[in-house]
C-alpha cells in the first residue's frame, strides 16, 4: 500500500519536528521542510537539533524505515498530498501582529500546490488568516482544502501530547474535516471541529490564560515581598489539597516565544482594547527590573559580580528564545560590576560558563531558569530564587 505523503514546511523546528517524527511512525511518508541547511543536515544525520523526550530514537527509526526525511528543496511539496504549514505570525518592530508572514509564504509556495491537496495551518495565527489563505489561493485557482489545526504540546512532551491530547480543527467544509479528522485520528487523537476563526480565538485564549495565570502568581509574589512575607509558603497555604486553587503557579520568569507575543496579538485583535492582557504583559515582563532594585536595595551591585545560572526560558528546556534571563542580563550589564552566566542545557551561546566557573567567581546568584539539576545546589553565597527550587523561601 502507498503511504500518503505529508510535507511539514518548518519542519525542523519546535513543532514541526516531533510531528512530522509522530506521522512517521503511523503510516505516513513525511518530509520536514526547512529553510535551514543545517538542521536539515543535522537531522538527516540522526540527531536532533533540541531535547524533546523519545524524539531521538523516532527519528533514528523513521530515518531506516525511510518514512522521515529533511530537505530545503519546495519540490517537494509537488507530490504531497496533505501539506502542513508550522510558521508562527510573529509581531513587528511596533509589536503589532504581523499577519504577512504566513500570506506572503503562501504566494511564494503557490507554484508548488495542487487542488486536491490538503493545506493545514499549525502555528498560531492572527484571527482572520486561515480565512485570508483560502481567498489567496482561490484567487490563483486553488480550491485547495485547508484547515487549521493550532498546536498545544508542552515543550519536551510534544510526542506524548500530540497523541493524546485533543486536537482543534478549525474547518469549514465536508472535505477538509474529514480528511483532517481522518489525519489526526490515525496517531490516536481526539478531534474537536470547530470554524476557523473559533479554532484561531481558542489557540489565542489558550496561551492567553496561561500568560494571566503566571501574572497573577507573579503579583502575588511581589505583594507577599513587599509585605516581607514568603510567597511559597502562603501558596502551599492555598494549594495544599484544595482542589479550587490548585492550578495556582509558583511564581518565575513567564517567557518563551508564544505568551507574549500571542498577548499581544490577543489586544491587537481586540482594538488594543485588553486591560487584563496588558497588565499581564507589564507584570510579567517587568519581574527582571523589579529583582534587580530588590537586590540594589540590599548590595552595592556597582562592586559586585552577579552570576545567572539557567538561561533557558523555563526549566529543564535547552530553548533560549524570549527569555526573560537575559533581559535580566541586560539590566545587571548596566548594574553591576560584571554578569556571568551558565546554562548546562544551552549549546549555543558561546558567553556561557560553567557551573563550576560561575558559582566561584559570583557574589550573587540569580536562578535564572529552574532545571531540576539546580535543585541540590551548594553554596554559601547569596541565592535569589524566586521559584523556590531550592525549598528555602522565594522572599527577596
Amino acid at each position: 500500500m502507498k503511504l500518503e505523503k505529508v510535507v511539514i514546511v518548518g519542519g525542523c523546528g519546535h513543532v514541526g519536528l516531533p510531528l512530522g517524527l509522530v506521522l512517521a511512525s503511523t503510516g505516513y511518508k513525511v518530509t520536514a521542510l526547512d529553510i535551514f541547511q543545517k538542521k536539515v543536515d543535522l537531522v538527516n544525520s540522526g540527531a536532533m537539533p533540541f531535547q524533546e523526550i523519545g524524539a531521538s530514537e523516532l527519528l533514528k527509526k523513521s530515518l531506516e524505515n525511510k518514512s522521515f526525511l529533511a530537505s530545503t528543496d519546495k519540490n517537494v511539496l509537488i507530490e504531497a498530498q496533505i501539506v502542513i504549514i508550522v510558521i508562527g505570525t510573529p509581531v513587528d518592530e511596533f509589536l503589532n501582529p504581523d499577519p504577512n508572514i504566513v500570506t506572503n509564504l503562501i504566494f511564494d509556495y503557490l507554484p508548488f500546490l495542487k487542488e486536491d491537496q490538503l493545506l493545514i495551518l499549525r502555528s498560531t495565527v492572527f484571527p482572520g488568516v486561515t480565512q485570508k489563505v483560502r481567498d489567496i489561493l482561490k484567487e490563483n485557482g486553488l480550491n485547495l482544502d485547508i484547515a487549521f489545526c493550532p498546536e498545544r504540546i508542552l515543550e519536551g512532551q510534544a510526542i506524548n501530547e500530540i497523541k493524546t491530547l485533543p486536537q482543534i480543527i478549525g474547518a469549514e467544509t465536508d472535505s477538509a474535516i474529514s480528511r483532517t479528522v481522518k489525519l489526526f485520528e490515525k496517531i490516536g487523537a481526539e478531534t474537536i471541529v470547530v470554524n476557523f476563526m473559533e479554532a484561531e480565538l481558542a489557540k489565542l485564549f489558550t496561551n492567553v490564560w496561561r500568560y494571566i495565570k503566571f501574572a497573577t502568581a507573579n503579583q502575588f509574589w511581589v505583594m507577599s515581598n513587599e509585605a516581607g512575607l514568603d510567597f511559597s509558603r502562603i501558596r502551599n497555604a492555598i494549594t495544599m489539597n484544595y482542589p479550587r486553587a490548585n492550578d495556582l503557579p509558583n511564581a518565575g520568569f513567564t517567557a518563551g516565544p508564544c505568551l507574549l507575543k500571542d498577548t499581544m496579538q490577543l489586544a491587537a485583535f481586540s482594538d488594543n482594547n485588553f486591560q487584563l492582557g496588558h497588565t499581564a504583559m507589564l507584570l510579567n515582563e517587568g519581574l527582571p527590573l523589579y529583582i534587580v532594585n530588590k537586590i540594589e536595595a540590599r548590595f552595592d551591585l556597582s562592586k559586585l559580580v552577579v552570576g545567572i545560572l539557567g538561561m533557558a526560558f523555563k526549566g529543564n528546556s535547552d530553548d533560549k528564545r524570549s527569555s526573560l534571563a537575559y533581559k535580566l542580563k541586560k539590566i545587571l550589564k548596566f548594574k553591576a560590576r560584571d554578569v556571568i552566566t551558565s546554562d548546562y542545557m544551552i549549546s549555543d551561546d558561546s558567553n556561557l560558563v560553567s557551573q563550576i566557573d560561575l558559582l566561584e567567581k559570583s557574589d550573587i546568584i540569580i536562578i535564572g531558569a529552574p532545571h531540576d539539576n539546580y535543585k541540590k545546589l551548594l553554596t554559601d553565597k547569596p541565592v535569589i530564587d524566586i521559584w523556590n527550587i531550592l525549598n528555602k523561601g522565594n522572599q527577596i
